[in-house]
């Protein structure tokens, strides 16, 4: 419920009560909808002087990710998606009552963060089995990390048979309601707060918690 509204520019402010219903009942028909599903591959990585990242077959330019992934000997290539049913189902809902439809992006959104935090602590536990620990999830589009690496990670994922994630010319997922992120694992388990607006630059964002 925080995240919806936060995601609907409520700020720290308290939403009004037919909103909080709206939500409510919003977050039941997403339920029904959704389908989610998740990948990930784990790879060794290093990091040039320069900052560059060199991991899966992939050289990544990005100060931004670089700072992120300090510490960091591996790195975990993760996808995941709530399915197209939550994409029919705000399209549909879009037609009659756009309001309604926003609430519902809200929702979705606060969904599928939840989600992936979720598949991140699954995967965090495992590999703190080799004593490493995981940072923030991070992906492109975040600071200075090219939207273009969306599909080499797609690609090495295999997100359209694995979890039925595709991409169009311009780098938008389909479904919407999806995520690809790089998560780096270290050693040093105090290097590794799980963080989202934390872990972002950009501080004049009116949706930052």
């Amino acid at each position: 419920m925080k995240e919806a509204v936060r995601y609907l520019g409520y700020g720290k402010n308290v939403a009004d009560e037919r909103t909080c219903i709206m939500i409510q009942e919003s977050f039941s028909e997403l339920e029904r909808a959704a389908d989610p599903r998740s990948i990930c591959r784990i790879f060794d990585m290093e990091q040039e002087p320069d900052g560059t990242i060199i991991t899966a077959n992939m050289r990544l330019k990005s100060k931004s990710l670089s700072r992120n992934l300090k510490g960091s000997v591996k790195v975990v290539i993760f996808g995941a998606t709530l399915g197209i049913g939550v994409d029919q189902l705000i399209r549909r809902v879009s037609v009659t009552d756009m309001s309604r439809a926003v609430i519902l992006q809200a929702c979705a959104a606060a969904l599928l963060e939840e989600y992936c935090d979720t598949q991140q602590e699954m995967i965090g536990e495992e590999l703190a089995k080799q004593n490493l620990w995981l940072r923030p999830r991070f992906s492109p589009g975040y600071g200075d990390f090219d939207i273009h690496y969306q599909e080499p990670i797609m690609r090495i994922l295999d997100c359209a048979k694995t979890i039925g994630l595709t991409m169009t010319d311009g780098y938008m997922m389909t479904p919407a309601k999806s995520v690809t992120a790089v998560i780096g694992a270290c050693p040093d388990r105090s290097d590794c707060p799980i963080a989202g607006c934390e872990a972002c630059d950009k501080t004049d964002c009116e949706y930052r918690r």
